[in-house]
């Protein structure tokens, strides 16, 4: 089968298409074969190495893991003995963070705990951009924002991998959602459900008046203080991405900011969870949240995919496709 692997850290084209052996599925392991992946933030630090503090999970000094890939959608091809969630056949989505990744190739072999049942009213290419942004979406604005019907919730990078989730799914929990995103952007965000669309090219974000319940920001650099400013008296901002001064910010700051007064400052770290999966499957087939999708690329232009992503003004999500899946 072909993969995409690499043996040290470096720029992009440290990534090769090799042909390696097709994986034997343990006994509590399920054999997936890859129809379509997608590119987050991770998969590309994973590679550069940055920033250097990723290392200390992924190795020092060269990587721990050869192939850098983490979401999944495919079909099931075998299953282990001691399998009793999943049958040949079945189509699945999943996240591999936990299990030695190995998402960018034709077949994976997993644990059944990190696979789900792709939602079924969503080509595989859609469903491989749920497993890691839609849980980013879903775990800050529940789990860490404790988003509530009614409430006022500001999405910033709203036309983003994880924002176009994430106002969706704020949307789906009953919020009244405003999107911050660029001029070319507004109508996408808008189209998804946005109640407001703020360009942050053109406007002052926060001279908008604030007053919001809740933030979640998934992109750029704002400072943690001026999200502060916009928040109601009780209201709670989320870090989930966007770049790393922003992120620290919310790991760092945002706690000691969060002492005084009625205000919580925090920081996501989106974590692996099938439970999770299956209630994005649920919101996905219900109609209350649909993947948005930029660009698919095959899995021989794994690198191109990885560099468009990196500029950070992809649409929506980036995916890779592995073309002829059967291959062996």
């Amino acid at each position: 089968m072909q993969a995409i692997n690499y043996t040290k850290y470096g720029p992009l084209n440290v990534l090769k298409l090799e042909e390696v052996r097709k994986p034997v599925p343990g006994n509590e392991e399920v054999l997936v074969r890859i129809l379509a992946s997608s590119v987050n933030f991770g998969n590309v630090a994973l590679v550069k190495g940055e920033p250097f503090v990723s290392r200390f999970w992924s190795g020092l000094i060269k990587p721990k893991y050869t192939n850098p890939g983490s979401d999944i959608s495919g079909v099931v091809e075998e299953v282990g003995k001691e399998v009793t969630r999943f049958k040949p056949g079945d189509e699945v989505i999943g996240d591999l963070v936990g299990c030695g990744l190995g998402a960018y190739a034709q077949y994976v072999a997993c644990p059944e705990s990190v696979l789900a049942m792709k939602p079924a009213n969503i080509s595989h290419e859609q469903a491989a951009s749920v497993p890691q942004s839609a849980l980013v979406a879903l775990q800050g604005l529940r789990n860490k924002g404790n988003i509530q019907p009614g409430q006022k919730v500001l999405i910033y990078g709203a036309s983003g991998g994880n924002g176009t989730f994430a106002v969706q799914v704020a949307k789906a929990f009953g919020a009244e959602v405003t999107g911050v995103c660029s001029t070319k952007n507004m109508e996408l965000v808008r189209s998804i459900g946005a109640d407001h669309v703020i360009d942050y090219t053109r406007e002052d974000l926060f001279s908008q008046g604030g007053g919001y319940d809740l933030i979640l920001s998934t992109a750029g650099y704002q400072s943690i203080y001026d999200y502060k400013q916009a928040l109601g008296p009780r209201g709670t901002y989320v870090s989930a991405g966007g770049a790393m001064k922003q992120v620290n910010q919310g790991m760092l700051l945002g706690p000691l900011l969060s002492i005084k007064g009625g205000k919580k400052l925090t920081f996501l770290y989106q974590r692996t969870s099938q439970e999770d999966l299956f209630t994005m499957k649920e919101l996905i087939e219900a109609g209350k949240v649909m993947p948005v999708i930029d660009r698919i690329y095959p899995l021989e232009d794994t690198i191109y995919a990885m560099e468009y992503y990196s500029k950070g003004r992809s649409r929506g999500k980036v995916i890779i496709t592995m073309q002829d899946g059967m291959a062996e």
